[in-house]
């Protein structure tokens, strides 16, 4: 195994954090790090590094973070680093004269079964659609988006009791596990990259904007339900209640329907539920947020809150 490969490591959210440290810790040589530039946040706009650049200077491995990845003065900077290959986890789009740089290549880790879920939100479109299983994949990069030669995937469930939370978390901890076993391969050349079969790209996972984040009452219970978990805690699904935004993060469907309501009309008892009428049944809401409020569970918003 050649654990001199000079590797540089491309990522931004907390998400690329597990698979960088796990690199490190065995023993590989991750010779710089790109990342976002830090971003102005908070009352003061005081500049806050991404968690991979925090991670990245704990580790003591140099930091680059370019404004545009075209720039001539960054791709020189890039080159005069000589690296072997490159890996990518959460970043945005690389021009082709930067993925194209290093002899072995530049691959990616992408939340999904790939080709399946190809996309900016694939753990959000997967439990949106109500898929029970998704997972991660390494690829090589090519031209078109998430559209490389397939290295390794790694299957995981996606349990009925499981959100956009809880399986980010998963991924995150299974991806890292597929970029350290995807290194390995590649160091002993013992990679045999397949080219993705596009009968089984089934779902597209575009950005999620605001709008797609709105429940529609009219729909059925369990796609709304699917809707809830596969955007919490994060941006979160919402509707109005009383001329207000509210936030809904968990749901439980109940098999009952109330004749005398329509689709978006709610009944409670103004102490420990809140009930929705759907298209097609009952969603009870559990934990939600007014604007201007906190997170909270439905008995505690409903002991301050009249609606």
């Amino acid at each position: 195994m050649n654990k001199d490969l000079r590797i540089i490591y491309m990522g931004t959210p907390e998400f690329a954090v597990p698979s960088l440290e796990l690199l490190v810790a065995n023993g590989w040589n991750v010779i710089a790090v790109i990342t976002a530039p830090d971003k102005p946040k908070g009352r003061g706009q005081k500049l806050i590094p991404s968690p991979v650049k925090e991670a990245a200077v704990k580790l003591n491995i140099p930091v680059l973070q370019p404004t545009n990845l075209k720039d001539p003065a960054f791709q020189q900077e890039l080159k005069d680093l000589k690296a072997d290959l490159q890996i990518v986890v959460a970043f945005r789009m690389l021009p082709e004269s930067v993925w194209n740089m290093p002899p072995i290549g530049t691959f990616n880790l992408h939340a999904s079964l790939l080709p399946d879920y190809r996309g900016a939100a694939p753990i959000n479109w997967a439990i949106i659609n109500g898929e029970k299983e998704t997972g991660v994949t390494t690829f090589f990069l090519k031209h078109e988006i998430d559209t490389g030669s397939i290295i390794f995937q790694e299957k995981v469930p996606i349990l009925e009791e499981d959100d956009l939370g809880t399986v980010y978390e998963k991924l995150m901890h299974e991806g890292s596990r597929l970029v350290l076993k995807t290194v390995k391969a590649i160091s002993k050349d013992e990679v045999h990259p397949k080219i993705q079969d596009e009968s089984k790209a089934l779902h597209h996972a575009p950005k999620i904007f605001k709008e797609t984040c709105q429940i529609n009452w009219d729909r059925p219970a369990e796609s709304i339900h699917n809707l809830v978990r596969g955007l919490s805690p994060y941006p979160a699904a919402w509707t109005e209640i009383d001329g207000k935004n509210c936030k809904i993060f968990k749901t439980r469907f109940i098999n009952e329907t109330n004749p005398s309501l329509k689709p978006g009309e709610f009944i409670t008892d103004g102490k420990s539920f809140l009930k929705f009428q759907t298209g097609d049944g009952v969603l009870e809401i559990l934990e939600l947020q007014l604007e201007g409020k906190k997170r909270m569970k439905t008995e505690d918003f409903l002991r301050g809150n009249k609606i």
